[in-house]
């Protein structure tokens, strides 16, 4: 979105990647929130931007990345619960019924506020939708971006 040019270097994980990053080894990253909070917080990294959906708790205000500059960014992290096909129809309504309460639990609510996410309910075919429009958009990024498979 911005035209810059970086190299990738693959990491087998936020650690190691961060180790790096500290020691001046790489010049920048992009991690989620709970990986790289404590370093955050301890000084031993400088945040720059956060995406548009995430907000630091415990660190000082950031922009997001869209306000930084980069009109239109929006990433967003997200998790979601599926099971194999053919699982009985029952049972995914339980699954899903149960995952949407847990949703209004205030202790889990205030646990995922300390990473900075919410917990948000919805129907199974609420969540496959999700799934397929972020299919199309990530694929065009991947397009956009020339990345190949090495």
């Amino acid at each position: 979105m911005t035209g810059v040019e970086m190299t990738h270097v693959p990491y087998k994980g936020s650690a190691p990647a961060l180790t790096d990053l500290i020691a001046g080894r790489v010049h920048l990253m992009i991690d989620n929130l709970p990986a790289a909070q404590s370093f955050a917080e301890s000084g031993a990294i400088r945040p720059l931007a956060v995406s548009s959906a995430t907000r630091w708790p415990g660190l000082p205000d950031l922009p997001t990345i869209a306000e930084a500059g980069v009109p239109g960014y929006d990433v967003t992290v997200w998790t979601g619960v599926i099971a194999p096909l053919g699982v009985p129809q029952a049972i995914i309504t339980k699954l899903n019924t149960e995952i949407n309460r847990a949703c209004t639990s205030p202790a889990l609510l205030e646990k995922f506020a300390t990473f900075g996410n919410t917990c948000l309910g919805s129907t199974p075919a609420q969540f496959a939708d999700l799934i397929k429009k972020e299919t199309v958009k990530w694929a065009d990024v991947v397009k956009r971006s020339g990345a190949k498979v090495d």
